[in-house]
C-alpha cells in the first residue's frame, strides 16, 4: 500500500490558506448576503474567502504530489524596496499627487533586483507614471490631482 507524503512547507501553506479563508467566510456569513446583481455587504468577502479556501484546496493537493525544492536565501533587497513601495505610495499621493506618487514608487520598487541601472529605472518609473495617467485620468476618467499641493504650492 501506497503512503502519502504531503510536503510540509506547501501543506503549511494550504493550511494558513484554509484556515483564514474559512474565517472569513464565517465572518460573512453573519452578514446580508444578497445575489450577485444586488451585493450585500457579505457577499465579496464570502467569495474572497471561498477563492481563498479553494486555493488552499489546490495547493494541498499539489502538496501531497510533489517533493519540495530547498529553500534557497530570503530574498532581503526585494522585501526591503517591495513591501514599502506601497506604503510611500499612500503617503505621499496626496501631498505629491497622483504623478510623482507612482514615479517614487515605481523608481523604489525598481531598484529590488540587484541588476537593476538608475538609468532603466528612471525610464521604468517614468514611462509607468504616463501610462497610468493615460489609463486611470484619460481612458477611466477618475477624478484625482495629477501634481499635489507640496509641489504645486
Amino acid at each position: 500500500m501506497k503512503t502519502i507524503s504531503i510536503n510540509a512547507r506547501d501543506g503549511l501553506c494550504a493550511a494558513i490558506f484554509i484556515a483564514i479563508g474559512a474565517f472569513f467566510a464565517m465572518q460573512s456569513l453573519g452578514m446580508e448576503l444578497g445575489t450577485a446583481f444586488r451585493m450585500g455587504p457579505g457577499y465579496f468577502p464570502l467569495v474572497l474567502s471561498s477563492v481563498l479556501v479553494l486555493l488552499g484546496l489546490i495547493i494541498l493537493v499539489q502538496a501531497a504530489q510533489y517533493k519540495a525544492e530547498p529553500i534557497g536565501p530570503i530574498a532581503w533587497r526585494g522585501m526591503l524596496f517591495i513591501l514599502p513601495a506601497p506604503i510611500i505610495f499612500g503617503l505621499t499621493v496626496r501631498g505629491l499627487g497622483f504623478v510623482p506618487a507612482v514615479f517614487l514608487t515605481a523608481m523604489i520598487a525598481a531598484f529590488a533586483s540587484s541588476r537593476m541601472k538608475p538609468g532603466i529605472a528612471l525610464l521604468l518609473a517614468a514611462g509607468l507614471a504616463i501610462f497610468a495617467v493615460i489609463v486611470f485620468s484619460y481612458a477611466l476618467g477618475l477624478p484625482f490631482r495629477r501634481f499635489g499641493p507640496w509641489i504645486s504650492g
